[in-house]
């Protein structure tokens, strides 16, 4: 969307946040308040889609791409998965000051929106730099702040799944972590059409290579497939290595790390549990 452009005539664009296979996030102003605050609009549209009649829902059922009389039923879904995650979105904002909270949601044709609070700082991949090895001190406050944030998503049985530190804002107010890009699509699961018709089942494939542990890239993440990736944000910030990059172990498949970092025994057999390669 261009900049300058308006929506309901209540959201004007100011300029692009980013955009992905989930959809685009833009930097808004709020027209009708005091002030015209700024907030966070994504437009929930997946990138490059050639159709125009539904553009929400076919990144996540290819295929429903070249079945046109499935349309209407396909819209439907998306209406419904589309309130769902607009409801757990809220729930969430309100219970903690730790997560942006949601000011409106809505739709036009077949397109969807959600307006957030605007958190103003930056994401700690400006503190976690490729090469520099924080200390263990910084890394041991940076987690309590990521597991406080989500704590509140955990108790809701919501999973994140894409925890990295481009979603962990340091708040320029109060200098606390903030937990964001829950996405419109992370709460909920990718359709995938099973042998029988009219019948789907739900698998999830969204995460960060890195920052994913091995049951989430096979579709089932669980609620410690969050702590995983918190774990792997401390050992890159110990290590000043991307997760990616670091040897595994062949016998366990656990991430090989120690090495790399000037850490006591207690960080270091915390960390090896939150990453360790079977979740159970």
């Amino acid at each position: 969307m261009q900049s300058g452009k308006i929506l309901r005539n209540h959201y004007k664009i100011i300029d692009s946040l980013g955009s992905g296979g989930f959809g685009d996030t833009y930097l808004a102003e709020d027209l009708d308040l005091p002030g015209k605050p700024k907030c966070v609009l994504k437009h929930l549209k997946p990138k490059g889609s050639k159709r125009r009649d539904l553009p929400f829902l076919q990144k996540f059922i290819p295929w429903l791409s070249n079945n046109k009389s499935s349309d209407p039923e396909v819209l439907a879904i998306a209406q419904k998965l589309f309130e769902r995650e607009a409801k757990t979105l809220y729930k969430l904002g309100k219970d903690s000051d730790r997560i942006p909270k949601l000011f409106a949601h809505f739709q036009e044709g077949t397109e969807f929106y959600l307006v957030q609070e605007y958190i103003e700082g930056h994401d700690i991949s400006r503190e976690l730099t490729s090469g520099r090895k924080l200390s263990e001190s910084y890394t041991i406050a940076l987690l309590i702040g990521i597991l406080e944030a989500l704590a509140v998503a955990h108790q809701n049985n919501i999973i994140h799944r894409d925890i990295k530190p481009q979603n962990l804002m340091r708040r320029k107010s109060d200098n606390k972590i903030v937990l964001i890009d829950f996405g419109a699509v992370k709460e909920i699961s990718v359709l995938t059409r099973t042998n029988q018709p009219g019948t789907t089942t739900l698998t999830v494939a969204v995460g960060t290579p890195g920052y994913m542990p091995s049951e989430q890239s096979n579709g089932k993440p669980k609620l410690s497939s969050d702590i995983y990736a918190v774990g792997m944000v401390g050992i890159k910030a110990l290590t000043g290595k991307e997760p990616k990059n670091l040897p595994t172990d062949s016998k366990t498949g656990n991430i090989i790390w120690r090495n790399e970092a000037q850490v006591s025994d207690d960080l270091e057999n915390i960390l090896d549990r939150m990453v360790r390669e079977y979740f159970s």
